[in-house]
């Protein structure tokens, strides 16, 4: 039962902390330069979340073509940069993942 209380409070501040964001840019007029740094938020986060991932292999550092993660993670942003697609990005980084995790 504990758990379910925990759960349903951390739920709740979640929703109110997000919701005080968008509640509170409806009534204040943010500068330009504020609007568009935060344009880019969202590739930053991503690329802290990814960047370590690509480069861990084994529980080690492998930046070197042994490692099917970082080349996979080369040939997605390869796919995304030609396609601005991200189904195809998806399903080539992946596939490639896939492929190099048996080959290697």
């Amino acid at each position: 039962m504990n758990i379910w209380i925990v759960m349903i409070v951390l739920g709740l501040l979640t929703f109110a902390t997000r919701l005080s964001f968008i509640a509170l840019l409806e009534r204040i007029k943010l500068p330009v330069t504020f609007q568009r740094a935060l344009r880019f938020v969202p590739i930053a986060v991503l690329s802290a979340i990814i960047a370590p991932e690509l480069g861990y292999y084994n529980e080690a550092l492998a930046l070197s073509p042994a490692n099917p993660r970082l080349l996979a993670g080369v040939v997605a942003t390869l796919v995304a940069f030609w396609t601005k697609n991200v189904v195809w990005t998806l399903l080539a980084g992946m596939a490639v993942f896939w492929i190099l995790q048996i080959w290697l």
